[in-house]
């Protein structure tokens, strides 16, 4: 089970409109998280990210891994056995490509994630397939600055 993070008062974690995302978002982020895109394995940017810190929906800022949950899962993208908040993920039915996956979106920003998957290690046995471009990197050291102190304890 996931540590249940209060939402951070600095921070309304809402979508932005179509033209700030526009603004906003790279032309891959854009794809993957407005059109349900996909990166390539093991060309971006936080597959083999190995810092402490916290991983935010590029769209709305709202929390979603922990790089203590994160492993390396062999398939090039990042893994995650559990997100920081249950309640920040949103589970979706995906049929396409002649197979039933289990999309994984953002609740606020509604961002396309990634998948999930029921291969992954202890204690859950779940993997979260995330693509690098749904995601922000806030390092360990500047959660504060960057408004998220109430994920400090997540790394003592």
């Amino acid at each position: 089970m996931s540590s249940e993070k209060p939402f951070d008062d600095k921070h309304s974690f809402q979508r932005p409109d179509e033209e700030q995302l526009r603004q906003k978002l790279t032309d891959l982020q854009y794809q993957v998280t407005q059109q349900e895109g996909t990166e390539r394995p093991f060309q971006n940017e936080f597959w083999d990210e190995k810092r402490e810190g916290l991983y935010v929906d590029v769209v709305s800022g709202e929390p979603l891994f922990s790089s203590k949950d994160k492993f390396d899962s062999g398939t090039g993208w990042p893994s995650f056995f559990r997100p920081v908040n249950d309640g920040n993920i949103v589970e979706r039915k995906d049929r396409k490509l002649f197979m039933t996956r289990t999309e994984v979106r953002s609740r606020q920003g509604d961002s396309h994630l990634g998948h999930l998957f029921d291969d992954g290690p202890a204690p859950t046995g779940l993997r979260y397939c995330i693509n690098s471009a749904s995601l922000r990197f806030i390092p360990k050291e500047s959660l504060e600055t960057e408004g998220y102190a109430a994920y400090l304890d997540l790394f003592e």
